[in-house]
C-alpha cells in the first residue's frame, strides 16, 4: 500500500522537510511521490537568512539555538542529512566539530550603562523559589489558560532569573504558564547555566545555510516535487464511516486559482499558523510596518479548515493578539570591524563565543548577539554581520524617545550603542553599517496562554491521512518555539500514518537526574 501512496505538505518550514525526509528513508515513500507547496521562493519557513540587496545588507529574522542533549529528533534528524561541505560527514557532524572548536561561555550575560554587570546571582525570593519549586509539582492539565503573571508576584519579573530566562526563549509576563512550565523541565539540566549559557550549541553559519541547504538539496535529489509560489487558500474534505479526509486542496499559483485531488489513500500534513506570517522589513532610515490579522494568508487558511471541526484547534486563541505575541529583530550588517572590535572588548567574548548579551533596564529588553563569522557562506571577509531583538517594541527608548516599533535601523543602532557605551564611536560606527529591523506581529503567538485544545493533535480525532505539524499541533510534554519539536511533530506524524513501528526518540527528562536536581537547589539560592 506504501507504493501507491502520494504524500501532500502544506508549507515549505522545517517541519514538512523532515516529514518528506522521514517519508522517504523510513517510510519507503519515492521522492516522485511527495509534492511539497509553499507559498514563497523560499524554502526553510522561520529558519531563514540571506543577503537582500546590492548593498551587501543581510537579513535573519530570528536566531536559534540547539542542544545535542535534549534535541533528540533534531540532532536523530541531521545525522542522516550529508553536509554540504563535506558529503562523507553528517550534518549533526559538521555541527558537533564546530561547537568543539568553537565554545559558548558568555562573560557579559548583562550589561547596563556600558559596563559588565554580575549575571551569576539570580536575585530570587524566598517566595520565588517556593512559587518555582511549587510549579513543578502542579499538573499541567491543571494550569491551561493561566498566563505566568497569574501564578508569580510581580517582584518575580524584576529578578535577574526571568531577565535572563525570558531573552533566552523570548517569553512575556502575559505568555502561557503551561509554556513555562514546559521549557522548565525540558532546560532543567541548564538551569545553571543561564548566565554563561555554555549548553548551547550552534552550526557553523546561519540556519539556513547549515541545515535547510543540505536538507533540501538531500531531498531535491530524492526527487521530491517543490511547489515554490503556491498559496494553499483552503482544503476541501470528504467523510466516510465518521472520518474526515483531505479531498481537494486548493492554491493560487501565479494569480490563477488551482487545485490537486488527493486519493482516497494519499496523505495530506498541514502546517498550521506561521510564528513569521507578515513580517515586514524596514532599512537605515525607515520603521517596518506593523500588519493585521485579517490579511495573514496562513492563519486564514487555518480559520477556514478549523470551521471543519471542534478537533482542529482554534487559530483565533494564537493569531488574534498582536499585540501580546509581537517582537522587533534587527540584522546588522557592517563594512568594518570597529563594533565588533569594541564589542569583544567591552565583553570579553570573541564573536561567536557568547550566547548573547542583553542590555539590563532596557525599556526596550533588547539584547544582541554577535555570531562566529562569516555568519553567512557567501558573507566576504571584511563585512561582519551580527543580530538582535527586543521583547517590548512598543515602549519608548531610553536614549531615542520612540517606540522602537516606529524606528529606523539608524535610531535603532543609535539606542544599541548608547546603551553599550559607544556613544564616541557612534559616528563611525552609523557610517559603516547597514541595520535592518524587522517587526514579527506573530513570532511568540505559541506562547499565547491557551486551552488544552486549541492545539490540535498530530492526527486529529476523526480523520484519516491527514496531520497537523509545526508549531500549532500539540506534542505533550514538548517545547515550542524549537526546532526540535517541528522535527519530532513531523517524525510523530510520519511514523502513525504508516505505522512505522521504529520508535520516535524520548524527550529528554533531566529533571530525574539526580545531579540535576542537586545543581538546580543550588542554583535557584544563587
Amino acid at each position: 500500500m506504501r507504493k501507491n501512496k502520494k504524500v501532500y505538505l502544506v508549507g515549505g518550514g522545517i517541519a514538512s522537510l523532515a516529514a518528506a525526509f522521514y517519508f522517504i528513508e523510513d517510510g519507503g515513500i519515492k521522492g516522485r511521490d511527495i509534492t511539497m507547496f509553499e507559498t514563497s521562493d523560499f524554502l526553510g519557513g522561520s529558519l531563514d537568512g540571506k543577503q537582500i540587496h546590492p548593498s551587501g545588507a543581510y537579513v535573519m529574522r530570528g536566531h536559534q539555538i540547539l542542544d545535542s542533549k535534549t534535541f533528540e529528533c533534531t540532532f536523530d534528524f541531521l545525522s542522516r542529512i550529508p553536509s554540504i561541505g563535506n558529503p562523507r560527514k553528517s550534518v549533526k557532524q559538521e555541527i558537533l566539530e564546530f561547537n568543539d572548536e568553537v565554545k559558548t561561555y558568555t562573560k557579559a550575560r548583562l550589561i547596563e550603562k556600558g559596563k559588565v554587570v554580575d549575571a551569576h546571582k539570580l536575585g530570587l525570593s524566598r517566595r520565588n523559589r517556593i512559587d518555582l519549586i511549587r510549579l513543578f509539582f502542579t499538573r499541567e492539565n491543571s494550569i491551561y489558560s493561566t498566563q505566568i503573571k497569574e501564578y508569580f508576584s510581580d517582584d518575580f519579573f524584576k529578578t535577574n532569573f526571568w531577565l535572563e530566562f525570558a531573552t533566552v526563549f523570548s517569553f512575556q509576563p502575559w505568555h502561557s504558564l503551561v509554556e513555562f512550565r514546559r521549557y522548565l523541565f525540558r532546560s532543567f539540566h541548564a538551569l545553571k547555566y543561564y548566565d554563561t549559557m555554555e549548553c548551547v550549541m550552534v552550526p557553523k553559519h546561519c540556519y539556513h545555510d547549515s541545515i535547510i541547504k543540505p536538507i533540501v538539496r538531500y531531498l531535491k535529489n530524492k526527487g521530491v516535487n517543490f511547489k515554490n509560489g503556491c498559496l494553499v487558500n483552503n482544503l476541501g474534505f470528504a467523510e466516510k464511516n465518521g472520518r474526515k479526509r483531505i479531498s481537494k486542496i486548493f492554491f493560487k499559483n501565479e494569480g490563477t486559482q488551482k487545485h490537486v485531488v488527493p486519493d482516497e489513500n494519499d496523505l495530506t500534513l498541514v502546517t498550521l499558523g506561521s510564528m513569521t506570517s507578515k513580517s515586514s522589513f524596514g532599512d537605515n532610515d525607515t520603521a517596518p510596518k506593523i500588519y493585521s490579522r485579517r490579511i495573514s494568508p496562513s492563519w486564514s487558511l487555518w480559520d477556514k479548515i478549523s470551521k471543519e471541526s471542534a478537533n482542529f484547534g482554534n487559530p483565533k486563541t494564537f493569531d488574534n493578539h498582536i499585540n501580546k505575541s509581537k517582537w522587533a529583530s534587527f540584522t546588522i550588517t557592517f563594512k568594518d570591524p570597529l563594533f565588533f572590535n569594541l564589542m569583544e572588548e567591552l565583553t570579553g567574548n570573541k564573536a561567536g563565543t557568547s550566547g548573547g548579551t542583553t542590555l539590563k533596564n532596557s525599556n526596550w529588553v533588547m539584547s544582541i548577539g554577535l555570531p562566529c563569522q562569516p555568519h553567512f557562506d557567501d558573507q566576504k571577509k571584511d563585512v561582519f554581520v551580527c543580530w538582535g531583538y527586543c521583547l517590548s517594541p512598543d515602549k519608548k527608548g531610553d536614549y531615542i524617545k520612540k517606540k522602537m516599533s516606529s524606528c529606523s535601523g539608524k535610531e535603532i543602532l543609535t539606542e544599541l550603542c548608547m546603551h553599550l557605551g559607544f556613544g564616541g564611536h557612534l559616528v563611525e560606527i552609523r557610517k559603516n553599517a547597514i541595520t535592518i529591523p524587522c517587526m514579527m506581529p506573530y513570532i511568540t503567538s505559541q506562547f499565547i496562554a491557551r486551552g488544552k485544545n486549541d492545539k490540535p493533535k498530530i492526527i486529529p480525532d476523526g480523520t484519516k491521512n491527514l496531520s497537523f505539524i509545526g508549531q500549532f499541533c500539540d506534542v505533550p510534554r514538548d517545547i515550542s518555539f524549537t526546532v526540535e519539536y517541528s522535527v519530532r511533530s513531523a517524525q510523530m506524524a510520519a511514523y502513525s500514518l504508516l505505522g512505522i513501528k521504529k520508535r520516535v526518540p524520548r524527550i529528554y527528562k533531566g529533571c530525574l537526574n539526580i545531579k540535576n536536581i542537586y545543581d538546580a537547589a543550588k542554583t535557584l539560592f544563587r
